[in-house]
């Protein structure tokens, strides 16, 4: 591990709204040994496989959710060496322009914190057992595993 303190692994999935820079203060209090935070937040769009979404319900496994991000996010320190890791998912009902997921890495150098936080929203899209409902006003559906994401996670395989 870089710096001078243990990891710090923050996973909370919650129906709450997060503030982004009141996590990164979280993550950053009392802390001198991080030169690098990357964060991502990603955010509901009223469109997907259908044009006109109006809401998304996320459903997921209390506990077996947890421990899929908390895995996710121990396999980023090791592979990066990195100091801190906050990963924040909401479910329930969510509106377009609602933030959804934001992830928080700290490291003692920048590359490690970008790459590192890349590969948790790959693997996090692939792994963690969430299930989406799109409402639209031509009905709801379940939303399909998108090909696209199990391209990117591939590419951190070993």
């Amino acid at each position: 591990m870089s710096g001078g303190r243990d990891m710090m692994i923050d996973v909370r999935v919650q129906q709450a709204g997060f503030d982004v820079g009141h996590e990164q203060q979280r993550l950053l209090s009392g802390r001198t040994d991080i030169g690098a935070v990357v964060s991502f937040t990603g955010l509901v769009r009223d469109f997907n496989e259908r044009p006109d979404v109006r809401a998304l319900t996320l459903e997921h496994f209390p506990g077996m959710t947890e421990r899929a991000l908390t895995d996710i996010a121990e396999e980023a320190c090791q592979r990066w060496g990195l100091d801190a890791v906050t990963v924040v998912h909401r479910v329930g009902e969510l509106q377009p322009g609602d933030p959804i997921v934001l992830v928080v890495v700290g490291s003692a150098h920048r590359r490690a914190a970008f790459e590192a936080c890349d590969f948790v929203m790959d693997i996090l899209k692939t792994r963690a057992p969430f299930w989406k409902k799109e409402h639209t006003s031509s009905g709801d559906y379940w939303v399909s595993e998108r090909q696209s994401d199990r391209l990117d996670a591939s590419r951190w395989e070993s």
